[in-house]
C-alpha cells in the first residue's frame, strides 16, 4: 500500500464461523479496515464488533449497506441468502465479495451479475481456492506443460456425519446437501484446469429430506480429458486431489482446496514444492478485491463472471441428475 492510500475499508454481513476466520485475515493486511458488521440478529453484530474491535455494528443487512464509510462487504451468509444479501449490497452501491457457492442455481447468479453490471459495481465469488499461491503455481505449471496435455483430474471432499435432522447441511430451503457445500470445490477444482465439462454424468444417494448426501461425478471434455469428483456427508475422505497429464502429474495433500504444498511427479523425478499459507489462506481472496477495487475494476480477472457461471452450470446440471431441487 502506497502512503497516500487509505485503507480499504469492509463490513461483514452474518457473524458465524467463517466470517470470523475472514475477519481475522483481514487484520493480517495493512491496506484493510474492518469498520462494521451487520447481521439480521441485532445482539450477534454487537458481539461479533466487540470480539473484533469493530467500531459499528448493525441489526441489519439494509443498515449495513447503506453506511456511506464501508467500501466492500463480505457477504458470509448460508448460500441459499447469498442472492438476497449481495442484492440489498448492490443495490446500495457497496461492492460484494460473496462466499460460495454464489448461490443455489444458475438464474440467481446472472441475476446478481446483471445487477452488478447495471449499477457499475463490483462483484466476486469468494473461491478462495483460485486465489491460494501453490494453485495458482499449479495453474502456471500446467499452463506451461510441465505435465504435458492433462487426462485426468481426481478430487474429493467429504466430511464425516452423519447430521442430524434439521442441520443446515440436510435442509433442501437452505441448500442443503453434500453438492453445494462441499461439491462446489472439487467442481472448481476441475474448471481451473479443464474448463466448462462438454459430458456431466452423476448418481447419488439422497436423504430423507431430499437432499444428497454421498455424490459421484464424472465430467467428460472433448480434449479427451476425464474428471472424477466426489462429495460426502457419510465419511471423511482424505480430501486430496490429483491433475494427470501425458508427461506425469501432480498431486496435492489434504484439504487441496487451500494447499500449502504440492509434489509434481515425471517419471522418476520427484519435486516438492512448499507455498507457505498465511493465516486461514483467506487473505489472497481479500486481496485480489483489493487491487481490483484499487484498479477501479468491475470484475475480477483471476475469479471472472464467466468461471463462476460455468461452475455454477455444471452444478445444476448435477443436480437435475441426482434430483436434488430446492424450494
Amino acid at each position: 500500500m502506497s502512503q497516500d492510500a487509505a485503507p480499504i475499508r469492509w463490513g461483514i454481513l452474518a457473524t458465524g464461523g467463517i466470517a470470523t476466520r475472514f475477519t481475522q485475515d483481514l487484520a493480517l493486511l495493512p491496506d484493510a479496515e474492518v469498520v462494521a458488521v451487520g447481521s439480521r440478529s441485532p445482539a450477534s453484530a454487537a458481539e461479533f464488533a466487540a470480539v473484533h474491535g469493530i467500531p459499528r455494528s448493525y441489526g441489519s443487512w439494509q443498515e449495513l449497506a447503506e453506511d456511506k464509510e464501508v467500501d466492500v462487504i463480505y457477504v458470509a451468509t448460508p448460500h441459499s441468502a447469498h442472492h438476497a444479501a449481495a442484492t440489498v449490497c448492490l443495490n446500495a452501491g457497496r461492492a460484494v465479495l460473496c462466499e460460495k457457492p454464489f448461490t443455489l442455481d444458475v438464474a440467481s447468479t446472472q441475476d446478481l451479475m446483471r445487477l452488478a453490471r447495471a449499477r457499475e459495481v463490483f462483484l466476486m465469488e469468494a473461491m478462495w481456492m483460485r486465489t491460494n499461491p501453490a494453485i495458482r503455481r499449479i495453474v502456471e505449471l500446467v499452463a506451461e506443460g510441465a505435465i504435458g496435455e492433462l487426462r485426468h483430474i481426481a478430487a474429493d471432499f467429504a466430511v464425516p456425519g452423519p447430521f442430524p435432522p434439521g442441520h443446515r447441511m440436510r435442509a433442501p430451503e437452505l441448500g442443503g446437501g453434500a453438492l453445494l457445500d462441499l461439491g462446489v470445490y472439487p467442481v472448481t477444482f476441475a474448471h481451473l484446469f479443464l474448463g466448462p465439462p462438454q459430458h456431466i454424468r452423476a448418481w447419488a444417494s439422497l436423504l430423507p429430506e431430499g437432499t444428497d448426501d454421498n455424490t459421484g461425478v464424472i465430467l467428460g471434455y472433448d480434449s479427451g480429458a476425464v474428471a472424477t469428483l466426489h462429495c460426502g456427508l457419510l465419511g471423511e475422505t482424505g480430501q486430496r486431489a490429483t491433475i494427470t497429464g501425458t508427461k506425469g502429474r501432480i498431486e496435492l495433500p489434504r484439504q487441496f482446496y487451500r494447499p500449502d504444498r504440492f509434489t509434481m511427479i515425471r517419471g522418476t523425478d520427484v519435486t516438492e514444492v512448499d507455498v507457505p499459507l498465511r493465516g486461514h489462506g483467506m487473505v489472497y481472496e481479500a486481496e485480489e478485491v483489493i487491487g481490483c477495487l484499487r484498479a477501479g475494476l468491475i470484475e475480477s480477472p483471476l475469479i471472472p463472471h464467466a468461471a463462476t457461471l460455468e461452475v455454477m452450470s455444471t452444478l445444476d446440471a448435477v443436480r437435475a441428475q441426482i434430483g436434488v431441487s430446492y424450494p
